[in-house]
């Protein structure tokens, strides 16, 4: 009797094995489905709205004082050794200065005579002094208002280059502006 169980059992092994093995029959995918053509989609464009464009004293307004001073929208002008006269080439600076301040009437200006290291630090204040109202005097005389520019001296105080030699001499012999209202 355990014969005729080990084989019932070994032949339901064998069927059930032989009905799992049973080849499956391969898929097919389904076909894509039909497009139909569709009329194209216009795009409108969206109207493109146009910033409103500031004029210049605008942008100019928009900006802080640092801002403006770093820009150094005015030239500087230098001077020869031992003297507060407006040399030939710094006229074209002092021209271009005049002309950007008549564009923005409200701006005021600090004009600052500055010095080489030679010199007794008075002189050079004296010196300094005599610089920024020789420039302050030729933006007077293109008319430009005299309440629209102080003057300051700083001697030798502040050089822009701090070498010894006459190259950083010239150098530090100059009047620069500093924009102080707007």
């Amino acid at each position: 009797m355990k014969k005729l169980i080990i084989y019932s059992l070994a032949i339901i092994l064998v069927f059930s094995f032989a009905v799992s093995c049973k080849k499956k029959p391969k898929e097919v995918p389904p076909a894509p489905p039909q497009t139909q053509e569709q009329p194209p989609v216009e795009r409108v464009e969206q109207p493109k709205i146009q910033e409103p464009q500031l004029s210049e004293e605008e942008m100019l307004l928009q900006k802080s004082l640092d801002q403006i001073n770093r820009e150094k929208p005015l030239g500087m002008i230098y001077f020869d050794y031992d003297s507060a006269a407006v040399r030939n080439d710094a006229r074209a600076t002092l021209d271009a200065d005049a002309t950007w301040l008549k564009k923005f009437r409200t701006v005021k200006i600090l004009a600052e005579g500055h010095c080489d290291e030679r010199g007794t630090e008075e002189y050079n204040l004296a010196l300094g002094e005599k610089r920024a109202k020789a420039a302050q005097d030729y933006l007077l005389s293109t008319g430009i208002a005299s309440d629209r520019i102080k003057i300051i001296s700083y001697g030798k105080s502040q050089p822009l280059n701090p070498g010894h030699d006459e190259s950083s001499w010239q150098t530090n012999r100059r009047a620069q502006f500093v924009i102080i209202e707007k």
